[in-house]
């Protein structure tokens, strides 16, 4: 399982494990660990990402936007919160891959991959609001306030990691090795 791997840089046993598991095992992650362990950092990246997108949310959603825009239903500003949001994260996150889950991207004129990336993450913010909105009208019911907007959020953005590191890995950050 370690034959792309170069020495020194063998998996822990629990790496080996966890490209095992079956959505890892059908990924063929396990053919190709170092990518395994460049979507571990993506997602590190996006688990910073969440912080901050949680947070701007909150802070968007309950103390900003309501004395902002009283009149806005509950969905459709949680909708304009998750958007701003969602872009704060997005600029972290491009920062932060573009200096440690693909650094050998500072090679490329950043203009370029930016734009790439944004044009992802646009799709991704969709994506995002849909699930999220979703979710929330599906749960809302049934799990107080704050905590329902918050999961729903959290399942968007699982839902999202996905999308934008398969795309932004075969398009923005194309021939990367």
């Amino acid at each position: 399982m370690t034959d792309n791997i170069t020495p020194g840089h063998e998996l822990s046993p629990l790496l080996a494990w966890l490209l095992k598991l079956p959505l890892l095992n059908r990924l063929r992650l396990a053919q190709r660990p170092r990518e395994f362990v460049r979507f571990l950092k993506f997602a590190a990246v996006g688990a910073i990402g969440m912080v901050v997108d949680l947070s701007i949310l909150n802070l968007m959603y309950r103390v900003l936007l309501p004395p902002l825009v009283p009149a806005l239903a509950d969905a459709t500003r949680l909708v304009v919160a998750n958007s701003i949001s969602f872009t704060t994260a997005v600029i972290s996150n491009f920062t932060w891959n573009r200096l440690w889950t693909f650094p050998e991207s500072r090679q490329r004129p950043i203009a370029g991959q930016l734009g790439q990336f944004a044009l992802v993450n646009v799709i991704g913010l969709g994506i995002n609001n849909v699930v999220l909105s979703a979710v929330f009208h599906l749960i809302r019911g049934f799990i107080p306030d704050p905590f329902d907007y918050n999961l729903a959020k959290i399942t968007a953005i699982g839902v999202v990691l996905f999308w934008n590191y398969f795309v932004n890995r075969a398009w923005t950050y194309r021939g990367i090795e």
